[in-house]
């Protein structure tokens, strides 16, 4: 496939990168008018020139400016798939430069208390296309436009989706090794709320005779073994209203640490206040590397916060080279538009970095605490995105914590909805 344009720009690469290699499809561009025209094959003209007997896309400007600037944008239909219209002009492969680089938070103001962008803000939800891999869709819409008018040859491809289970380690423990005073406040606050139960509770665990709830690493072990690619992302920022891990020179919770990392893969999960100060993330790196004697290279944040581009500019210069915080908190389904792999787009400095993210689809409290699903209501959510992906590609991530998978509190009968996510794969339609 030869694409005539005016200007070949990094962010036009990067774009029909994703739209053509990760669909396995060679693509050149030229801005040689008289290159194109006498060339054979298959040929795409990307520009507002008008060139005889050619597939014509009218572009947006937005893969040739260099700066972050304010668009309109609505939704229409360019061949069978609806995507955006972008100040006016129905343009796919703009569509996915837009969602993909995730250019909508950048300068955005439509965040929640913690400084999080809200997913029920995003233009993905508005059109009511969150639970849609609209990056592929509008890919492969084109592709198919394009082999319609032209001599290219596309033919989609069947997926069977990597599930990857994901866990966060905010609590190591609910009541084991955290200290004198903790426990001695925690056993103060139970009595203050007249929760007997947990009080008793405690004094159990702390006595060694019930186990902790919140200790279900046995759970993950027996996931790995089943042969799952376990990620498990470790909290070790110092105690904070928001950072509630048990103390990182704790050394029972370095032997655990050390344990899990035995059979699974460990990465950062930077604290809340690392966010202010980089100075956190990287005394945290470095304390897991200590335990773990090894470079840290995964990573994600705590609470999914993510600034842009600070957050990723961070990571970088902390030598990490892929971030798993690609969804959000408040809803499920593809933040980014796709569940595939891809390298972080700097607007601001408007090139293709190092770092791999890593998107997921669903996040265990989006379930529960936020969308107020039952279980079963769950599986049917979890369900359709798994579909997506089989239908358009990429992994399967998902999002739990130790805490969320024994059926404690709130989470009782929860321990089925993760199950069901494992075995995903044997879902028929």
């Amino acid at each position: 496939m030869l694409i005539y344009v005016k200007n070949i720009t990094e962010r036009l690469t990067y774009t029909l990168d994703f739209i053509f290699k990760e669909r396995d499809l060679k693509y050149q561009t030229t801005n040689n008018l008289n290159l194109f025209e006498n060339s054979k094959g298959s040929k795409l003209n990307y520009s507002n020139q008008t060139i005889s007997n050619t597939v014509q896309i009218q572009p947006s400007s937005i893969l040739f400016n260099s700066g972050i600037e304010n668009y309109t944008i609505d939704a229409a239909v360019f061949y069978k798939e609806q995507c955006l219209s972008i100040n006016g002009i129905i343009d796919p492969i703009a569509s996915v430069f837009y969602i993909l680089t995730r250019y909508e938070e950048y300068n955005s103001s439509l965040k929640d208390k913690f400084g999080r962008h809200i997913g029920k803000k995003s233009v993905l939800y508005r059109f009511g296309w969150h639970h849609q891999a609209m990056c592929d869709r509008w890919s492969e819409d084109l592709l198919m436009f394009i082999s319609e008018k032209s001599e290219l040859v596309y033919q989609k491809k069947k997926y069977k989706p990597q599930i990857i289970p994901t866990f966060d380690i905010d609590k190591a423990y609910a009541f084991k090794h955290k200290g004198i005073i903790r426990n001695f406040l925690g056993y103060f606050q139970d009595l203050f709320s007249g929760n007997q139960a947990q009080t008793k509770e405690r004094r159990l665990v702390i006595a060694g005779s019930r186990k902790d709830p919140f200790d279900n690493y046995d759970k993950i072990y027996e996931i790995q073994n089943r042969g799952f690619d376990v990620k498990l992302f470790w909290l070790l920022g110092n105690y904070g209203k928001l950072d509630k891990n048990i103390s990182y020179k704790n050394k029972r919770h370095q032997r655990l640490i050390r344990k899990m990392n035995e059979i699974a893969t460990i990465g950062i999960h930077p604290s809340f206040k690392s966010n202010f100060n980089e100075f956190h993330i990287h005394n945290e790196i470095e304390r897991l590397q200590k335990i773990i004697k090894k470079h840290v290279r995964i990573s994600r944040q705590h609470y999914l916060m993510l600034s842009f581009p600070k957050t990723y500019r961070t990571l970088i210069e902390q030598e990490i080279e892929e971030d798993y915080s690609m969804g959000y908190a408040d809803i499920t389904g593809f933040r980014a538009g796709t569940a595939r792999k891809f390298h972080w787009f700097d607007l601001s400095e408007n090139k293709k970095t190092s770092l791999i993210v890593r998107p997921f689809l669903y996040m265990d409290g989006s379930l529960n605490e936020y969308l107020k699903l039952n279980t079963n209501e769950a599986e049917e959510h979890i369900a359709k995105l798994y579909l997506e992906t089989k239908m358009f590609g990429g992994q399967f991530i998902f999002l739990w914590h130790n805490d969320t998978i024994s059926d404690y509190g709130h989470w009782s009968g929860w321990s089925r909805v993760l199950e069901f996510t494992l075995r995903l794969n044997e879902l028929t339609v």
